[in-house]
């Protein structure tokens, strides 16, 4: 019987994990990385092992440390979560070996499904040979052989760039599963990601516990997911669910796995087979009622599933929260997570907490909120609504664009549900930021109001001139600044003159209320040290009344959009050299990805701040193109995250 269970993860699946062991009274095993010392599932566990030496982004693959770490803690058992090391064959080897129940699949079925290369080939699928690659078989896709999660992912449309993408997909895989290995096969365009759930025990049972739904995704990460899939055929979802099974019995599985297909004209093409748990698991368990860690652990234990599998139930739909900037390339976000309070009757999948900082060496993640309805209309609209009354205060997230994402037409109704969804909606869904005006005004009466509480009253018999404030809204697509004009009136409260038709209807430092065209709205409002001021769900940044010269920056400058590290600069680049307009000059990965930093404008390298190995704090500069006055692209394009 398992009593200690270490899970060799971080974050979000770790506390998930944890969870579980305690309502099982199972005693649980955290391991961190210096950068994760402070994080909420080390504080949850019943234990925790720091993890040394290793770079923090590398410290979670180091399975020799992890496997001491166990035996030091006294852990009989081994949950590998996802990522990192959970499709590592020798990892599991490692476990077994040192006398620990390894809570996944047999080593050998590892083998046989976790490299997609080797899956392909035990179900008779050959990869494309990347030296025959023809334009004719453009588009293809270049695939990390190990691992998931969109890392080591390029679509490529041009011969010549092939070369180059085949090394910068092979580098990131590299860094984030510890095996560059990668392929090339067919990119099937907007087709639909279908996937099965499976567990199975060592008697020989499998469970096929329906469809998902991850068609939504971004960088091919997945962003909203739901079970079961909706509107396939019947006879396709049958045969979905029967190749899922024969994969399974093929490798003599154990464990919980998904077979992950594409879908398309009413096709379905193998993609790979998961030999772990899946982020969106937690669809599946609401629709089936069932926990699929318990289950896990059950079966490690050699415990017999029932040979039934159990009924579905409604419907279930998650959304990823990330900290995360879509009208900025998917830019990831970093800084306290001042606030995080979601609302009842939602199931809340987290790693962080109120008071934790984001940071740069991980995935920008911040948790999974999943609801459960009876129909897929009802579960759409309930989600939507809970995101919308979330409190988050902190970087700048995803969450208006997972509101936005919900409500779109072609969501609700599946009628164009496919991965090519956000590529055709993002620019409707990441719009110039609605309400932020009205938003930036209560910001500024909550302000004055504070500051009336501490000095008392401002009103003067002799009319002065109005109070100015401005904000910044990072929000949207077009990010603008909102100057507020206001004065303090005879009776306590405040008139505002700027912007115009906003009357006053109550102003404490923590709520306004403002009425425009009749409608009286509410807003909540905190501000913080940082500058940072949430007000209505607006997330504002309060401006200094006169720049700081230092501050400035030359046109032309290349400044770091993210804290990260400078992996690669352009083959030759070289201060004096011409430039062209969206020209890739240098790489710097953040939160396991890489990002491309694009020649803003043609013109000449005048400065190059960049090295490889140099790690950067936001808004440092990399470099100085002095553009030519004909020629120039979007500041947007600096920030190229498809690399």
């Amino acid at each position: 019987m398992i009593t200690s269970v270490l899970v060799a993860n971080r974050g979000e699946i770790a506390s998930r994990v944890f969870r579980t062991c305690r309502d099982l009274g199972v005693s649980t095993v955290a391991v961190y990385s210096d950068a994760d010392a402070g994080a909420l599932h080390v504080r949850e566990a019943d234990a925790a092992v720091r993890l040394p030496g290793a770079a923090p982004s590398e410290t979670y693959l180091r399975g020799d440390l992890i496997v001491a770490a166990a035996l030091a803690a006294g852990a009989d058992a081994v949950h590998p979560g996802y990522g990192f090391l959970s499709e590592n064959a020798g990892f599991a080897r490692a476990v077994i070996d040192a006398g620990l129940v390894w809570i996944g699949p047999p080593p050998a079925a590892i083998e046989a499904m976790a490299s997609k290369t080797r899956a392909k080939e035990l179900l008779g699928i050959e990869p494309l040979d990347p030296a025959r690659v023809t334009e004719a078989d453009l588009p293809v896709l270049v695939k990390a052989a190990a691992g998931g999660g969109g890392r080591g992912m390029r679509i490529v449309r041009e011969l010549a760039s092939l070369s180059g993408e085949l090394e910068s997909a092979s580098a990131e895989a590299a860094s984030a599963f510890g095996d560059g290995e990668v392929f090339v096969e067919p990119y099937v365009e907007d087709g639909r990601h279908v996937e099965v759930q499976l567990l199975c025990d060592a008697h020989g049972t499998v469970w096929a516990l329906g469809t998902r739904d991850c068609s939504l995704q971004r960088r091919h990460q997945k962003v909203i997911e739901e079970a079961p899939a909706p509107g396939l055929p019947a006879a396709l979802e049958a045969s979905l669910l029967d190749t899922a099974v024969r994969a399974a019995k093929a490798v003599g599985y154990v464990g919980a796995g998904t077979v992950e297909f594409l879908v398309a004209d009413g096709r379905a093409h193998f993609l790979e087979m998961n030999t772990r748990l899946q982020v969106e698991h937690p669809v599946t368990e609401e629709v089936y009622g069932v926990d699929l860690v318990a289950l896990q652990l059950a079966v490690a234990e050699g415990g017999k599933l029932p040979p039934e599998t159990p009924a579905p139930r409604g419907h279930a739909i998650e959304a990823r929260l990330y900290a995360e900037d879509p009208a900025r390339g998917w830019a990831p976000q970093t800084g306290p997570l001042h606030l995080f309070d979601v609302p009842g009757g939602v199931r809340l999948d987290t790693g962080y907490a109120s008071g934790d900082a984001i940071g740069v060496h991980y995935d920008p993640m911040i948790a999974k909120l999943t609801v459960h309805a009876p129909t897929r209309a009802e579960a759409v609209r309930k989600l939507a609504h809970a995101l919308e009354r979330a409190r988050i205060h902190g970087p700048v997230t995803n969450r208006d664009l997972l509101v936005a994402s919900l409500r779109h037409s072609e969501y609700t109704t599946v009628e164009a549900l496919d991965t090519g969804f956000y590529d055709r909606n993002l620019s409707a869904l990441t719009p110039a930021p609605g309400g932020g005006g009205l938003a930036a005004v209560a910001a500024a009466l909550a302000a004055a109001s504070a500051r009336r509480g501490r000095f008392g009253g401002g009103w003067r018999n002799l009319r002065s001139q109005d109070e100015t404030r401005t904000y910044g809204d990072p929000h949207g697509s077009h990010r603008e600044d909102h100057e507020v004009r206001y004065r303090p009136t005879r009776d306590g409260g405040y008139e505002v003159t700027a912007p115009e038709g906003v009357r006053v209807v109550a102003a404490a430092p923590d709520r306004v209320s403002l009425e425009t065209a009749g409608v009286v709205r509410h807003f909540d409002v905190t501000a913080y040290a940082d500058g940072t001021v949430h007000a209505g769900g607006h997330r504002l940044t309060a401006r200094p009344r006169f720049t700081d010269p230092r501050e400035q920056t030359a046109p032309g400058s290349l400044l770091a959009p993210m804290p990260g590290t400078v992996v690669r600069v352009a083959d030759g680049l070289a201060v004096g050299d011409a430039v062209t307009a969206g020209q890739p000059l240098l790489w710097l990965e953040a939160m396991k990805m890489e990002h491309r930093v694009t020649a803003p404008a043609s013109g000449t390298l005048t400065a190059l701040h960049a090295a490889p190995g140099r790690q950067v704090e936001v808004g440092a500069l990399l470099a100085v193109v002095q553009a030519h006055a004909q020629a120039s692209v979007p500041p947007d394009a600096q920030e190229d995250p498809s690399a």
